[in-house]
């Protein structure tokens, strides 16, 4: 069985780091980490980094491990 991301998040085209962390998807920590090691597409808006929802799916299913049935 393969996780479905684009039924688990919500609407949107961009997140912020918080919200984000809000989700309960990937701690803020770990995000700003995966931001200055160049693993995750962002864009920054002034001084704010935003992660677009498609950058978000393909990070969470590139790094989804499936169970064994």
């Amino acid at each position: 069985m393969q996780t479905n991301w684009e039924e688990l998040l919500p609407e949107g085209i961009l997140f912020s780091i918080k919200a984000i962390n809000d989700m309960s998807l990937i701690k803020s920590d770990l995000l700003k980490k995966l931001i200055y090691s160049h693993r995750i597409e962002v864009t920054k808006l002034n001084s704010k980094n935003f992660i677009s929802r498609t950058a978000l799916i393909s990070y969470l299913s590139a790094n989804t491990i499936p169970a064994d049935n």
